[in-house]
């Protein structure tokens, strides 16, 4: 129950291994994919924590082994979050910026293939912001959380 198969440190160095991994994988995904989600992405996150399982624990399934795991994921959390604050260039990597998806009410197509956002969904964020037509927003954009701020064009 307490008996580790493996030296501590290696639960260590597996645990950044795989959170550093996986925050990558999912940070190339886009920030709409993490901002918004939808059944498929819940589903997906947690047949990733399935998958990911062994290669984190080496096998052994001991409290021990748990207990130093869950440590150094909620330790590298609590970290990659204090360094996005503090460095800017960081949180840069980390966040992404903002990107404009409509402008003036011209659709920036580009920006949205390259951020995986379907034109519906933009549609639907103006829709949701009391507007009718893209020719009615000043600006859409996909802000770093994922959502998207919309605002009108006052006449």
């Amino acid at each position: 129950m307490w008996k580790l198969s493996l030296p501590w440190w290696e639960f260590i160095v597996r645990g950044l291994v795989i959170y550093v991994s996986l925050i990558g994988i999912l940070r190339a995904t886009g920030k709409r994919q993490i901002g918004q989600m939808s059944p498929f992405d819940l589903v997906l996150l947690m047949v990733l924590s399935n998958a990911v399982q062994n290669s984190m624990n080496g096998g052994d399934n001991s409290i021990l082994a748990g207990v130093i795991l869950s440590v150094t994921l909620v330790a590298a959390n609590w970290l990659a979050g204090r360094a996005t604050v503090s460095n800017k260039v960081f949180g840069k990597i980390m966040q992404g910026e903002p990107r404009v998806l409509v402008h003036d009410g011209s659709v920036n197509l580009k920006a949205l293939n390259e951020e995986n956002i379907s034109r519906q969904d933009l549609m639907l964020a103006i829709r949701e912001a009391g507007i009718a037509d893209t020719l009615e927003v000043r600006s859409a954009i996909l802000e770093v959380n994922g959502s998207i701020s919309v605002i009108p064009i006052r006449h």
